[in-house]
């Protein structure tokens, strides 16, 4: 086996092994190691095409491991054949890896720049490159290296400031200079810009970017459990309408939360002595319930919404989700992928989009954003509804990723979305995890999934302005970009002192 080879499996077992450093086990400091390697590969790359394959074969082995409850998605429920979930598998990480592959490329050819500053070329390039994973045919930032540090690691400190891709960035700069130190063993300076990078991070922990509003308010975050093989069958839908109504009645709390399209039916559907038996418990709570229900805005049911409607003591209001999964929710390019609704047994997979500038809720004497699934991926529209909101609150139906890693993926996410915007972020789960997330990230309260129960809890409203919600991606994107100008112009004058 000769030395690329080598070099390209132990990159593929280094990309795996990352996934440990996010949720459900949250080692961090394991992304800091393997980054590391994977840049002192780089560094020692004669030819970019060799750091390419290495860059790819690391992000084979991170989406391979990391993202494989898309595979329980498309075959355990969507229907799809085993062999077809798993090519579609396959060519989803082979995509999501030509970033890493792409940010490999570009670093060789930009080795000559100086020692000093190369570091954050890699660093600002991998960034771009999620970022543009993110962005591109409407994103999947999934596994963004900077969730890897939430809500544990010092680096955290950074998220209300520059986000989660600022965070990104400083780790793989932090993954630099370790490798930096590997390969000059003498080169003490290296773990002391690592050193200072991360205690300035636990220092800006002790920062309250946000303040407390008001009283704390009574939540509850229903989770109703219920099979996803089960729940679109017309014999169990009375089963499920009386399982949320008994876990509502259950409640005392001024805020009660259902996950995503809890109620199997139109809104328009859903006989009107139920919804008015859930508002008025919820006026018994002097407060309000958000359920989950479709939306049709067409009398043939051709054209719908996935929205949560607000009952009880505030005026009737509704959140109609505008970021929608392709191919889950819609399906992009009709005329090339209208055959997948054939292959995938998914109700409802045509959602309409809503409206991107929704403004919070009022609701329970709190100002409301929320966020349906997916959406919470996506912190740069997350923070078009603040710092208005005092409240963040997630409904999914996370059922479709079975008892893989995904939920907790999905609940690490969260913690970032609360930590960039200083906010208590509610999720409210078909299956879990259900939780009460604080302003810091830190998981207050959880459900056990697969369970049938209401998580009854406290939560804070607060106001304020983090720097991320104030100036969102854009910090980050220009310091990045003030990087790799600067390395481009160190290449530039490197190489035209040695042609003189």
């Amino acid at each position: 086996m000769n030395q690329i080879n080598l070099k390209i499996i132990i990159s593929f077992l280094s990309g795996a092994l990352t996934v440990l450093g996010f949720a459900p086990f949250y080692f961090f400091p394991i992304p800091l190691v393997t980054l590391a390697l994977l840049i002192y590969f780089w560094r020692k790359s004669v030819k970019p095409l060799s750091a390419a394959m290495l860059g790819f074969s690391f992000g084979m082995g991170m989406f391979g491991a990391g993202v494989t409850w898309i595979y329980v998605s498309l075959h355990d429920f969507g229907g799809m054949p085993m062999p077809l979930a798993v090519l579609a598998l396959i060519l989803l990480c082979a995509y999501l890896s030509l970033f890493p592959a792409f940010t490999g490329w570009i670093s060789v050819r930009l080795r000559t720049a100086a020692p000093a500053i190369w570091p954050w070329m890699v660093a600002s390039l991998w960034m771009l490159s999620e970022w543009l994973r993110g962005t591109l045919f409407t994103g999947f930032p999934w596994l963004a290296a900077g969730y890897s540090q939430a809500p544990y690691s010092p680096l955290a400190g950074f998220a209300p400031v520059v986000g989660v891709y600022g965070i990104s960035l400083l780790l793989v700069v932090s993954a630099g200079w370790l490798s930096g130190w590997f390969e000059q063993r003498r080169a003490w300076r290296f773990l002391f810009f690592l050193s200072g990078i991360w205690a300035i991070g636990l220092g800006l922990q002790w920062i309250n970017w946000t303040q407390p509003q008001g009283d704390a308010l009574k939540v509850s975050l229903l989770q109703g459990n219920i099979p996803q093989d089960l729940k679109w069958r017309e014999d169990h839908l009375i089963t499920t309408m009386d399982t949320y109504a008994k876990l509502i009645g259950e409640s005392n709390s001024q805020l009660i939360v259902t996950p995503e399209i809890s109620i199997p039916l139109f809104h328009e559907d859903v006989p009107l002595d139920y919804l008015s038996e859930l508002a008025a418990h919820a006026g018994t709570n002097d407060g309000d319930v958000l359920i989950g229900m479709a939306e049709s805005v067409s009398s043939d049911r051709s054209e719908y919404y996935n929205t949560m409607f607000s009952l009880g003591v505030s005026p009737e209001q509704r959140y109609r989700k505008h970021h929608l999964v392709p191919f889950g929710e819609y399906i992009p390019l009709k005329l090339v992928f209208d055959w997948i609704i054939q292959v995938l047994n998914i109700p409802l997979s045509d959602f309409l989009r809503g409206s991107l500038d929704q403004q919070p809720l009022h609701l329970a004497g709190q100002r409301v954003a929320i966020n349906i699934c997916y959406e919470d991926v996506f912190g740069e529209e997350i923070i078009m509804q603040l710092p208005e909101a005092s409240l963040l609150v997630n409904v999914s139906n996370d059922a479709w990723f079975g008892r893989s890693i995904g939920p907790w993926q999905h609940l690490q996410i969260s913690q970032m979305r609360a930590l960039e915007t200083g906010r208590y972020m509610l999720r409210a789960t078909n299956t879990g995890v259900t939780a009460i997330i604080d302003q810091r990230g830190n998981v207050m309260q959880q459900l056990e999934m697969f369970t049938t129960a209401g998580l009854h809890g406290v939560a804070q409203g607060y106001s304020g302005a983090t720097p991320y919600v104030r100036f969102g991606n854009g910090l980050v994107l220009g310091l990045a970009g003030l990087l790799l100008i600067m390395g481009w112009l160190s290449v530039f004058f490197y190489r035209k002192r040695k042609t003189l």
